[in-house]
């Protein structure tokens, strides 16, 4: 499940699509929610379909957002995060460069990947932008938190460790 509406359901299908694992099914759901809210909805036993999966995984923002009640709910209901600080694009960034520097917010993270994708829009991503550099990223994310679990690092971004999943996962996701 996707916090963001457009930026990270593109990216996860082009993923999908580029990986083609035949051991890992994904299923993209965008809900253009708060964290707590996508966590709680990710629990509530109306998603349909949802038991059908080892894993599910929460892909969130740092953005304005208190993730502490989040990440507790996620810890206790076994729902992973992949929490990027400050937003998504640091971890499309990390696919450009080996980028280390705090980011004051998102438009500072947009602004610097518009700097090295010239075609980046937030409204439509073209996972062919960055399929090149996505070990890079894998490490550099590992790199700026190995645990991938460090919500309060600026910059950082769990979300390496669910795409190594996928990359990688002999099973499902």
């Amino acid at each position: 499940m996707c916090g963001g509406l457009r930026t990270e359901p593109d990216y996860f299908n082009g993923l999908k699509a580029h990986l083609r694992n035949p051991a890992v099914t994904v299923k993209v759901r965008a809900r253009g929610q708060a964290p707590e809210n996508l966590v709680q909805h990710a629990c509530s036993p109306r998603v349909v379909g949802l038991d059908e999966f080892d894993q599910v995984w929460c892909v969130v923002d740092v953005d304005e957002f208190p993730l502490d009640k989040a990440a507790r709910d996620a810890a206790r209901e076994d729902i992973c995060l992949a929490v990027s600080n400050p937003c998504f694009e640091l971890w499309l960034l990390l696919h450009r460069c080996d980028w280390r520097k705090p980011l004051v917010d998102a438009k500072a993270a947009h602004r610097e990947l518009e700097k090295h994708v010239a075609t980046y829009g937030k409204d439509q991503l073209r996972f062919s932008d960055f399929a090149a550099g996505l070990d890079d990223a894998v490490r550099r994310g590992e790199q700026l938190d190995p645990t991938g679990r460090d919500h309060a690092i600026n910059p950082s971004s769990g979300v390496w460790k669910l795409v190594r999943l996928m990359r990688y996962s002999p099973g499902g996701v």
